[in-house]
């Protein structure tokens, strides 16, 4: 069972064992159809394509951020409409830098499933190995396949709301980690939403550092020195990760658990959510 990366070798064993699936969630935020595009034109065979912003987002109301969550049933019950089952092991992978497929990886594990992985260098690194690439549309499956899924309660990962994150201003306990880009956190630029900035009081360690120059992960310790040079002692269960819509923060949490540092938390809303209110504090520079 792999929970965290998986490499091509890896990817290449388990397409012929029949009990994995392998979700394509390539995708462009400024283009929102080149994902689409670039399935259609050649994929991992037997890959199912999800669309970040029709099929792993609910309805945006200019309030809920830019990705908001679709209900934890709805969710679960399109995962069981793919095959995914208690046993079935996950891949997903993107056009490279992992970070939608953290996300995906990420509402898998707050479903509760536990071996889902991301393909390490995504549809890029599958490429430069000489992974098969097919341009065929695989069938979903037929029957009822998500049995596990209708018994959901409650997440399987924490999450914190904005009223959250708005007392934990004035009575701090937990710290928010900001995965956005330093010039963004600052203030300086902001290309996706309306208002620059940041959360008071949050920290900020922009999710690129996860990377090595390949667009691979960064080892285990390396990753864990980087974390604990920004976070200090701050212990893993107190920190709740934010980016602009909850997607690159995936993308830090994804690189604590390969650190070791299991156990934080996502503001699913992030900064879009944040500053759809005028009322909520907006902090600036460092």
């Amino acid at each position: 069972m792999y929970k965290l990366l998986v490499n091509v070798d890896q990817l290449k064993s388990l397409l012929d064992d029949g009990n994995t699936v392998v979700f394509d969630v390539r995708h462009d935020l400024a283009d929102h159809d080149a994902g689409r595009r670039a399935y259609e034109a050649g994929h991992i065979p037997g890959a199912f394509f999800l669309d970040h912003e029709e099929d792993l987002s609910a309805p945006k109301t200019g309030k809920n951020g830019r990705h908001p969550l679709p209900p934890l049933n709805a969710f679960a019950a399109l995962m069981g409409s793919y095959g995914v089952r208690k046993d079935v092991q996950v891949v997903i992978y993107d056009g490279g830098n992992s970070m939608f497929a953290a996300h995906l990886w990420w509402m898998l594990r707050w479903m509760g499933h536990q071996p889902v992985s991301v393909l390490d260098g995504g549809w890029q690194a599958w490429l430069e190995q000489g992974g098969a690439v097919s341009t065929e549309v695989p069938k979903q499956p037929s029957g009822k396949t998500s049995e596990q899924m209708e018994t959901i309660s409650q997440p399987a990962m924490p999450t914190v709301s904005c009223d959250e994150v708005l007392l934990n201003i004035q009575a701090p306990r937990f710290t928010v980690l900001d995965a956005r880009a330093e010039n963004r956190f600052r203030g300086e630029v902001e290309p996706m939403d309306p208002v620059a900035g940041h959360i008071p009081g949050a920290l900020n360690r922009p999710n690129t550092l996860n990377l090595d120059e390949k667009g691979r992960f960064r080892s285990p310790q390396a990753l864990h020195e980087s974390f604990i040079h920004v976070l200090g002692g701050t212990k893993p269960n107190e920190v709740v990760h934010q980016c602009g819509s909850g997607i690159t923060a995936c993308h830090n949490l994804l690189a604590m658990e390969i650190a070791g540092l299991e156990g934080s938390a996502l503001y699913p809303g992030s900064w879009s959510e944040w500053c759809s209110d005028s009322t909520r504090p907006v902090a600036t520079g460092n």
